[in-house]
């Protein structure tokens, strides 16, 4: 396997893109909530650095990836003073489909970075994998608890986390060929976030019995 270097650059435009979906999908809970600008903010915060903090803490990285970048927890802060009249317009001009893309998109930049910056740490390929999965879904899982729900990863029966573990599994498994890191991230995201799609557009569910 070739040692995996972490592209600062890549890496900060996927966190970013990441972040923002993250942030997005806070407001909208938020909104739905009907939160003060206190809540719409700690909302989107923890939905937005949520799952990149627990993999920081896990591989035991310090500063915080959003410590050491102080400019994410400022857009973050300035979105939420913007956020009421901006989702009042966006409820509007946006529909669920751009928002489940969205999301998608969201998913599968955040478990490639995961995986990522996991295996930069010379984790084992297995542990990469779950920081992948971590990264991706622990986001919407912090969201969800926060605003008192039962995460919706655990309780709507389709396959989200599964789809972030297959495609962690794949950007692992072209670390082992001669393809760029880069192209790796990449075409491991784009996956993860059409499987996403395909699984929302055909309504796939996870199905088990239970015994009498």
């Amino acid at each position: 396997m070739k040692h995996v270097p972490v592209h600062v650059s890549l890496i900060t435009v996927i966190e970013i893109v990441a972040i923002l979906v993250g942030a997005l999908s806070g407001f909208v809970e938020a909104r739905r909530k009907r939160m003060d600008i206190v809540g719409v903010f700690t909302v989107a915060f923890i939905a937005a650095f949520g799952g990149g903090t627990l993999r920081d803490i896990l591989l035991d990285k310090r500063p915080l990836f959003w410590v050491m970048h102080q400019e994410y927890a400022i857009l973050i802060f300035v979105l939420a003073l913007l956020a009421t009249p901006l989702m009042r317009t966006v409820k509007q001009i946006i529909s669920e489909r751009v928002i489940v893309v969205a999301d998608a998109i969201g998913l599968g930049l955040f478990a490639v970075a995961g995986a990522s910056q996991a295996l930069a740490a010379n984790m084992p390929i297995f542990i990469a994998s779950m920081m992948g999965v971590i990264t991706g879904i622990f986001g919407g899982v912090l969201r969800d608890i926060v605003c008192n729900e039962v995460p919706m990863v655990f309780r709507d029966g389709k396959p989200y986390a599964i789809c972030a573990f297959f495609g962690a599994w794949m950007y692992i498994g072209l670390q082992y060929t001669d393809v760029s890191d880069d192209f790796a991230l990449w075409t491991s995201a784009t996956s993860i976030t059409l499987l996403r799609l395909l699984t929302w557009k055909f309504d796939m569910h996870i199905h088990y019995h239970k015994q009498p």
